[in-house]
This record gives structure tokens, C-alpha cells and sequence, in this order.
């Protein structure tokens, strides 16, 4: 009986160090202890080709969600590129910055016209209502001047469209209506098929995620 006992703490022993060298590498291991890689690798869309070009040292995707946030987004965006120069001497040529518009403040990723036309649909919480983009009109030309520093802005597809089912009205011309927003958006932006995806396919490029709210 001595023999099979050794045999069986033998094959304990093995499986042991097998596990344990699984758990110090970080990865599952076979019995043959081979550590499994993960097979996934995302793929790159053309649609999406904008987001690799201009070749940057750090890129960096602004998600976007609320009005009472904007401000925030206008002001972390100010301060990267501040940041990266006074601390490692990164020129903002070499920092990519996009902001991602989508959700409730889907709305400001459109021009003065159309504030100018559907003001009170744009922003219904705004009193008055708005006649020019808050963030992009008169003195306040954030957006404009964020777009001449490189800053690159995508506008949710999705909630324009509800957006445009709002303006027309359910016997009104939505599709004409969104041809119209797609017209006059604000400088550096375009219209992605939906923000969220945007975002996502924005990190399986390399962009570090910034959520503002």
C-alpha cells in the first residue's frame, strides 16, 4: 500500500505547483502548465479611421452627459493640455482630445442656427430659452476655441435623432429635420451612430476614458 499513496502525493504535488504557478502569472493554466491567453482583439472599424489620425503621445475620450457638467468637460479639456506641457513638456499637437457629446447635451453639439430656430426643443429646461448655443456663441466660444487647440467633438447619432422626432412633431418631417441638425454642427464634430458606441470603440483605439457626467 506504501507505493500508491507515494504515487497519489505525487500527482497532488504536481497539480500543486501547476495551480500555483497559474496564480502567480495571473493567467489560468493547463495541466501541462501553459499559461491560456486571452483571444480577443477588437476590431477597428473604418468608420471609425478619424480616431487614429493625428498620431498622438496620449489620447484621451471625454464622455459627456448632462448640461450642468459641460462646463467641467470645457475645463478638464483646458487642463490637459496645460497639464501635459507644464509637467512633461507634451506639446497639445501631441495630446488627442475627444469629447463626446451625447444624451441630454446631445443638443449642444449644434450651432447657433438651430438654437435660433428650436431653442425651447434644444434645451427644454433652459428659461429663457436659448436662442444661441450657450457653450458656443457671443463671448463664450468654448467650444470653437477648444476646436482650434485640437480638440475633436462626436455628437450622439441616436439621441439626435430623437431629437429631430422632438422638433418635427409627430406629423412634422423628422428625417428632413436631422439632415438639417447634420448642417450645422459645431466646429471639429460629426455625428457617430450612437455616443456610447462611440466611446467604446474610442478605447479599443487606446484612448484613456474620462467620464465628467
Amino acid at each position: 500500500m506504501t507505493q500508491p499513496r507515494k504515487g497519489r502525493r505525487a500527482l497532488l504535488a504536481g497539480l500543486g505547483a501547476v495551480a500555483a504557478a497559474g496564480a502567480l502569472s495571473g493567467r489560468p493554466a493547463t495541466a501541462q502548465g501553459t499559461a491560456t491567453s486571452d483571444p480577443f482583439t477588437p476590431t477597428l472599424h473604418t468608420e471609425d479611421a478619424w480616431l487614429a489620425a493625428p498620431r498622438s503621445k496620449h489620447r484621451i475620450i471625454m464622455d459627456v452627459t448632462t448640461p450642468e457638467h459641460l462646463p467641467d468637460a470645457i475645463r478638464f479639456a483646458g487642463n490637459l493640455f496645460t497639464g501635459h506641457k507644464t509637467g512633461y513638456g507634451v506639446d497639445e499637437a501631441d495630446v488627442a482630445i475627444v469629447m463626446c457629446l451625447r444624451h441630454v447635451v446631445t443638443a449642444y453639439g449644434y450651432a447657433d442656427a438651430m438654437w435660433a430656430k428650436y431653442g425651447k426643443t434644444m434645451d427644454p429646461q433652459l428659461t429663457p430659452a436659448a436662442t444661441t448655443n450657450p457653450f458656443n456663441s457671443g463671448t463664450r466660444m468654448q467650444f470653437a476655441d477648444l476646436a482650434k487647440r485640437g480638440v475633436q467633438f462626436m455628437v450622439c447619432g441616436t439621441a439626435s435623432r430623437g431629437l429631430a422626432g422632438r422638433i418635427a412633431g409627430p406629423d412634422g418631417d423628422a428625417d428632413a429635420v436631422m439632415k438639417e441638425l447634420a448642417g450645422n454642427l459645431i466646429p471639429s464634430s460629426r455625428i457617430v451612430p450612437a455616443g456610447v458606441v462611440g466611446v467604446t470603440h474610442a478605447q479599443e483605439r487606446g484612448f484613456a476614458l474620462i467620464y465628467v457626467g
